[in-house]
């Protein structure tokens, strides 16, 4: 007899008297275009769980799960009163109350011998199953739809494997078809029970409904089994910890097979065995959203354009590796292994093996590695005695990262796709897998990079024209509120015709900081700030970011604090990219700043500082461009204070140095004591961070300064005292503007690189050099190279100002995901 339909319903769909009344609907809708002669149903959400800690607690007499029990009795009698009628209720409520007595006589005699065996364990667990089912016929009998509670321990056969028994399926078989030949009414089946032949309770596995659904449609030859869930369809990746995962349209049963086996709910691995075998449809819908076309498993997938299917990760994972010289062409190595894991019932997740043949990888859940560790070494005792063998080597608190898909089958790229994501997130390997199929690749990594792997993955797979940045940002002063308000303005427009998807997902002042998973509105970070609670300290700041574990990250800080500088390394090493126009770590040691670079190359992310000397001017990318490629740095010319560009492209006879000075103060181009900047050590250190990007390991000390302060200017108890000395000085600097105006020159504040020696001073410059022609805060830097040693490379633009700094230090943000600088 070949019937349409079977139906399944969850816990999700049969958690309340809301959620059951959109499964009398289904069931109702259903019967009208199609037979149905079976719905199967599991606990409510949560009770087997409650049911379990009942079980585990009554040997104990311990009367807390006297609370879970009033619990599960409340839910249900609550769910009958809302949905069976006045006149059928008091039925209803009589069929509950057998059921529910009989589980405390249970509960009573456990807790009188105070033991419990597998048998009387599953037989508890079993209750949720038989409640909900029993709940579901009185309502549909109430609503006319004629329906019969179905215990399912009559008809599916096991053995005494208890909590997870195998299916006798010839008799199983032979029961479900004898049952339903003569039955009219719909039945209402309890899922994940069954019963050995000698009537003793069993379970057939966690998620075991589904598969109970599947014995049942394997056996009718129905021609689809509908299993509804709390969601639309088997989805590319855990939408709790992928919030951009979409439902998978189609798979086969392979694919379901693979992405069920690594880590994916939706559905029971065992489901898909009796629908393969008699090429049977699963269609997976949401029972919240019906309309939805959810996910078709079949034989064969649609093809479309994406080659793989989803991403799945199981967590709590320890491998264990073997290795050892005497394993190299031994023969039975791999097999008295597995052997002895197999006589311990311990499951090995994942294996890899050096093609040296010198090293086998297990993978196995962490409960069983110590176990497995002890097998192990006691299989290969007599090879570790004599040292052919080392001891057992084992790494815990991992998770395993598959992607799954037909599609994958030879196709080129895929894998280096994945490992190359994985690597420009500074996620770290420690093993792979792929098997001779192709239809998986899995990687093993740390387990507090799954969700960074997870969302990283599935961006590359699934939005590869998508390039998404979470940015944390430090410092929201003048350049920090400046980039901020840039980000705000351009975010739309990026992502509508670049493909960028930008969050300010941490932002921080000196007082406070806060963090969003979701992103913090960018037109309104001021209040975010205002709300925060959370104390700013740069190292809390890097640890919540850290824990955030979201791919694509990039640090941004808009200080010039040492103590967030010194936080680089911590930031690089935890695969978040760092954005800066702080020059305190570059113009640090050269020891530091070789670090901060190896750091960035060894864990696969970006060190990128463009605004450390020209504000946003393209002065760091032109030596890296000019070195890459084979040029040689012969010297370097350079005005790289703002503020001393402005105070000497506006110095004539009309007004007086200090003048200048103040005035450039006023305007806030200086720093607010000005001697930070005419002291020259501003321009030292952007000269030796150029120097340092060309290839000269020089440290401060090497770069010679002469700057603009005379020992009384420098000794100065204050800016008012500071100015009035200086105003005493005016006629030192005229006579200098002078002398130089005399022989058609004008005053430079230029910095020098030649010959490996950097020097800073102040010189006088004629017609014919490319720093004559300068106005207003103009920095300009001009390059004599190898190849062009004639006409140096010149660059020239504003070289101060928050908002030209911020739209430099905006362009290296939008090159985090780039896979070139």
């Amino acid at each position: 007899m070949r019937v349409t339909k079977i139906l399944k319903f969850g816990g999700a769909s049969m958690n309340s008297p809301e959620t059951i009344e959109r499964v009398v609907s289904i069931v109702k809708m259903s019967r009208k275009d199609s037979r149905v002669p079976v719905v199967v149903v599991s606990a409510m959400r949560g009770v087997t769980n409650q049911l379990i800690q009942i079980a585990e607690l009554a040997p104990q007499r311990r009367v807390s799960f006297r609370k879970l029990l009033q619990n599960i009795e409340k839910r249900h009698k609550d769910s009958i009163k809302s949905l069976v009628g006045k006149q059928a209720q008091k039925t209803s409520l009589k069929n509950f109350d057998a059921v529910f007595s009989e589980l405390v006589r249970d509960l009573q005699g456990v807790s009188l011998t105070g033991t419990l065996s597998g048998s009387t364990r599953d037989k508890i667990i079993s209750y949720g199953e038989r409640l909900s089912a029993r709940l579901l016929a009185d309502i549909l009998n109430d609503r006319k739809v004629p329906s019969e509670y179905l215990d399912m321990r009559t008809l599916i056969v096991t053995d005494s494997s208890f909590g997870a028994a195998t299916i006798d399926f010839k008799e199983t078989n032979k029961n479900i078809r004898k049952h339903f030949g003569n039955r009219a009414k719909l039945q209402i089946a309890t899922g994940f029970i069954a019963a050995t032949k000698d009537k003793r309770t069993t379970t057939i596995g966690r998620g075991g409904s589904d598969y109970t659904a599947s014995i049942i449609g394997a056996a009718l030859g129905a021609w689809v089994i509908e299993i509804w869930t709390g969601v639309s369809g088997v989805m590319t990746a855990d939408p709790q910890k992928v919030k951009d995962a979409v439902p998978i349209r189609t798979m086969s049963y392979e694919e379901a097979s693979e992405i069920s086996y690594f880590g994916a709910e939706v559905i029971h691995p065992a489901t898909m065995r009796p629908a393969l075998e008699k090429n049977i449809p699963i269609h997976i819908k949401n029972t919240f959203d019906p309309k939805v076309s959810g996910t078709l498993i079949a034989k064969k997938s649609i093809p479309d354009d994406i080659l793989i299917k989803g991403i799945s990760a199981v967590s709590g994972v320890a491998v264990l590796s073997i290795h050892g010289i005497g394993m190299a062409g031994a023969y039975g190595i791999s097999g008295r292994l597995f052997s002895a894991l197999g006589r311990e019932k311990i499951n090995v997740i994942l294996i890899t093996q050096g093609s040296s043949e010198y090293s086998i990888s297990i993978a196995v859940s962490s409960p069983d590695a110590n176990v497995a560790k002890s097998v192990i070494e006691k299989e290969f005792a007599p090879e570790r005695r004599v040292h052919a063998i080392d001891n057992v080597a084992v790494e815990r608190e991992l998770s395993i990262i598959a992607i799954v898909g037909e599609g994958m089958r030879h196709q080129r790229g895929l894998a280096g796709r994945l490992f190359q994501t994985l690597g420009r997130n500074g996620i770290n390997i420690v093993a792979i897998a792929q098997g001779s199929s192709e239809l998986n690749v899995s990687a093993v990594i740390s387990q507090r990079d799954e969700i960074k792997a997870l969302n990283a993955v599935h961006a590359a797979f699934f939005a590869p024209e998508r390039r998404t940045i979470n940015i944390f940002q430090v410092g929201v002063g003048l350049i920090g509120s400046a980039l901020l308000e840039q980000i705000h303005e351009q975010k739309d427009s990026l992502a509508r015709e670049h493909g960028y998807a930008i969050r300010v997902v941490g932002i921080a002042n000196t007082r406070t900081f806060a963090f969003s998973p979701k992103g913090i509105n960018t037109s309104s970070w001021r209040k975010a700030l205002e709300k925060s609670r959370t104390k700013m300290n740069v190292k809390d700041f890097v640890e919540a970011m850290k824990k955030m574990g979201l791919p694509e990250s990039v640090f941004v800080d808009c200080t010039a604090s040492e103590d967030v500088a010194s936080c680089y390394a911590d930031v690089l090493r935890a695969g978040i990219s760092v954005v800066t126009p702080n020059k305190r770590a570059n113009s640090g040691t050269y020891k530091q700043y070789k670090e901060l670079k190896r750091h960035a190359l060894k864990h696969g992310v970006k060190f990128l500082y463009e605004t450390n000397v020209g504000a946003g001017l393209p002065v760091i990318s032109t030596i890296n461009d000019l070195t890459l490629s084979g040029d040689k740095i012969i010297k370097i010319e350079a005005i790289l204070s703002g503020t001393l560009s402005y105070i000497f492209n506006n110095f004539s006879d009309k007004k007086g140095f200090s003048e200048i000075v103040a005035e450039a103060r006023k305007l806030g181009y200086t720093e607010p004591d000005p001697r930070s900047d005419l002291d020259g050590m501003d321009v030292a250190r952007k000269i030796l961070i150029l120097a340092r990007e060309a290839g000269f390991p020089l440290e401060i000390k090497d770069v010679k300064v002469k700057g603009l302060l005379s020992p009384q200017l420098q000794k100065a108890k204050s800016i008012v005292d500071f100015f009035a000395k200086l105003k005493y000085e005016d006629s030192a600097f005229e006579k200098k503007r002078a002398a130089a105006e005399k022989n058609g020159q004008v005053l430079r504040f230029i910095a020098t690189l030649e010959k490996g020696k950097a020097t800073v001073s102040l010189q006088a410059v004629g017609k014919t050099h490319p720093f004559y022609s300068l106005s207003g805060n103009d920095n300009v830097i001009a390059f004599t190279t190898k190849r062009y040693s004639t006409t140096p490379i010149v660059i020239k633009g504003p070289g101060a100002g928050a908002k030209v700094t911020a739209a430099g230090v905006f362009a290296d943000i939008l090159r985090i995901p780039s896979r070139v600088v």
